[in-house]
C-alpha cells in the first residue's frame, strides 16, 4: 500500500525529510509538556455506566498505551458533562503488568496543588501536579482512584477498548484486583501529558468510530493510531512524536451524535491539548450515512458543500495556532446496512477530490486508495473489511497506518501559512 502513502508527499510537493535530533534527556530550560494519550469526552449513556459496585466507595484502575515516553508526568481527569462536582478523593499511576496489577515499586501517588484529594467542578477539567515515573515509549500505565461518590452524569469514553476495574472499598495503591469487575469502558481520564524535549510534539486525530477502533481487539492496541504510534517510535527521524486518538463512535462534522460535533470540540481536543503540531482529520462518513434516516424523518442532511466547509473551517483554525492540518480521504463504505447511498456516495467522492486537490490541506492522507477494493472502488477491500463494509478490521488498521507517509511529521523549515485568500497553502511548505 505504499502508492497510497506517497500521495501525501505528492500533494506536499515534495517534503525535505529533516531528521528530528533525539534529546539527551530534557533539562526543565529544554523541555515542554506534551500530550503522550488522550481521549475524547463524552456523556456516558446509561447503557455504558459503571458496573456494581458503583462509583460510591469504589476504587476504579484504568489502563492505558501511552506514545512517547518521559521522565515526568501529570494526568488529566475529566468532568464535562457532570452536572454536580466531582470528587477524586486519591489518585494513584504506576506501571501497568497487565490485567488489574501493577509493577511493585512502581507506583506513584498523584497530588492536586500540593493535596492528595481534588474536586472537580461540573463542566471542568483539571490536571495533577507532575510527578517523577520512568514511562517508557509505547508502555501501559495504569491509573487509579478512589471516589466516594460521582455525578448522576458521568464523562467517559465508551469505546475504550480496553478492560478497567471497579473493586469496592479503598484499594487504590493495591498491587492487585483480583476481585474487581471488569468494564470495558473508560471513566473521568482524559490525557497523560510527559515532560519531553522541546522538538517533541504530538499529531492529533480528529475521528469517528473508525479512528476510536470500532473492529479493533479489546486490550490489543492495534487501532490505525496505536499502528502509527509504532511506526512512529520505529523509525529515528520521528521518535519523538507522539499520537493522541480523539476518536469518537458516532462522530459528525456538523451534528452531534454519541458525542460533541467536530467544530464544538476541536478547541478542547485538539488546540487546547499540549504539544500539538500536527492534525489529522478523519471524518465525514457519519455525515453522509445520517441521510438515511434523516430521510425517513423528514430532516435535512449535510451535503458534500457543506462538509467541505467545515472542513475548511477546521484548517482555518488549526492554522491560526500554527497547526498543519492534513486530510484523510473518508474510506469506501457500499454495503453498509441503513448507510450506503447513490447520492452519499457522489458526496464522498466529491469531498475526497476536494481534499485531494483544493491545496487546503497542508498534506493528504488517502485512506480511499488505500482501503479500497480494486475492482469495486466503493467497497472496502476484503483485506480491510471487518464484516460490515464500514469498519475495518483489525488487519485493516494495520493497512491504514501503512498508508501514512511518515515524512509528513518531519521537522518543517517554515511555518504554516494562514491562507487569508483560500489559495493553495503549499508557499508555507519546506520543498
Amino acid at each position: 500500500m505504499r502508492s497510497a502513502s506517497c500521495c501525501a508527499a505528492c500533494v506536499l510537493g515534495g517534503l525535505l525529510l529533516a531528521t528530528v535530533p533525539a534529546p539527551a534527556g530534557p533539562g526543565e530550560d529544554d523541555a515542554r509538556w506534551v500530550g503522550t494519550w488522550a481521549s475524547a469526552p463524552q456523556l456516558t449513556e446509561e447503557a455504558n455506566l459503571p458496573p456494581a459496585p458503583g462509583l460510591a466507595d469504589a476504587t476504579l484502575r484504568q489502563v492505558l498505551h501511552v506514545s512517547i515516553g518521559g521522565q515526568k508526568l501529570r494526568v488529566r481527569f475529566s468532568n464535562a458533562y457532570g452536572t454536580a462536582a466531582l470528587t477524586l478523593v486519591s489518585a494513584h499511576v504506576a506501571r501497568s503488568a497487565g490485567g488489574s496489577a501493577i509493577h511493585a515499586g512502581t507506583g506513584r501517588a498523584l497530588a492536586f496543588h500540593g493535596q492528595p484529594s481534588v474536586t472537580i467542578p461540573a463542566g471542568a477539567l483539571v490536571v495533577s501536579d507532575p510527578l517523577d515515573l520512568d514511562l517508557p515509549p509505547l508502555s501501559d500505565l495504569a491509573v487509579t482512584v478512589y471516589l466516594r461518590g460521582a455525578p448522576a452524569d458521568v464523562t467517559g469514553h465508551p469505546g475504550s477498548r480496553t478492560t478497567s476495574y471497579l473493586q469496592a472499598g479503598n484499594a487504590v495503591a493495591a498491587t492487585d484486583l483480583p476481585a474487581a469487575a471488569r468494564v470495558d469502558h473508560w471513566y473521568f481520564l482524559s490525557g497523560i501529558e510527559v515532560r519531553a524535549g522541546r522538538s517533541a510534539a504530538a499529531v492529533a486525530i480528529l475521528g469517528d468510530s473508525i479512528t476510536d477502533g470500532r473492529g479493533s481487539t479489546t486490550n490489543g492496541n492495534d487501532r490505525w493510531p496505536d499502528n502509527l504510534a509504532r511506526r512512529l517510535q520505529a523509525n529515528p527521524a520521528t521518535r519523538e512524536v507522539a499520537v493522541l486518538n480523539q476518536g469518537i463512535g458516532g462522530n459528525r462534522l456538523l451534528r452531534d451524535g454519541l458525542g460533541p460535533n467536530v467544530l464544538a470540540r476541536l478547541d478542547r481536543d485538539v488546540l487546547a491539548q499540549a504539544g500539538v503540531r500536527w492534525l489529522i482529520v478523519l471524518e465525514g462518513i457519519n455525515d453522509i450515512g445520517a441521510r438515511v434516516r434523516a430521510r425517513e424523518r423528514g430532516e435535512p442532511w449535510a451535503t458534500a458543500q457543506d462538509l467541505i466547509a467545515a472542513l475548511e473551517q477546521i484548517v482555518v483554525r488549526a492554522h491560526a495556532r500554527g497547526i498543519r492540518a492534513y486530510g484523510a480521504t473518508i474510506l469506501p463504505y457500499e454495503g453498509a446496512t441503513s448507510y450506503f447511498t447513490v447520492d452519499g456516495e457522489a458526496d464522498r467522492q466529491a469531498v475526497n477530490a476536494w481534499i485531494r486537490n483544493s491545496g487546503v490541506f497542508d498534506g493528504v492522507i488517502d485512506f480511499d486508495a488505500a482501503t479500497r477494493d480494486r475492482e469495486r472502488p466503493s467497497r472496502l477491500s476484503p483485506a480491510v473489511d471487518g464484516g460490515d463494509h464500514l469498519h475495518p478490521s483489525a488487519a485493516g488498521y494495520r493497512i491504514m497506518a501503512d498508508a501514512v507517509d511518515l515524512g509528513l511529521f518531519a521537522e518543517p523549515l517554515r511555518p504554516v501559512c494562514l491562507n487569508p485568500t483560500r489559495e493553495p497553502c503549499r508557499q508555507g511548505l519546506a520543498r
